[in-house]
């Protein structure tokens, strides 16, 4: 099963180069595709879409969506230093792939 898997991943990627498409928006590594698509809104980002972001998991996606629900929007990516989980290296790696 897995040998089948890995032939339909290369050939939509051969496809995907052949229809003009990044080979990074076919990668495997969730966060080189999600700076590909663009940077992801942590103002709006579901708890799914925020741990495609490096070094974010479920609890702190979650963590992040709470933080958001009880204090309002992020005013700067720099509140993300307020939730739980999040400090100066994790929000270093963090501030060039979102938004607000």
């Amino acid at each position: 099963m897995r040998s089948w898997l890995t032939a339909v991943l290369v050939l939509l990627g051969v496809a995907g180069v052949f229809l003009g498409a990044s080979p990074v928006a076919w990668s495997a590594d969730p966060p080189a595709a999600a700076a590909q698509m663009g940077k992801v809104n942590i103002n709006t980002a579901t708890a799914a879409q925020l741990t495609a972001l490096p070094g974010v998991g479920e609890t702190i996606a979650q963590a992040i969506v709470e933080y958001r629900d009880n204090n309002g929007a992020f005013r700067s990516v720099d509140d993300l230093l307020q939730v739980k989980g999040i400090g100066e290296k994790k929000l270093a790696a963090l501030r060039d792939l979102v938004s607000l």
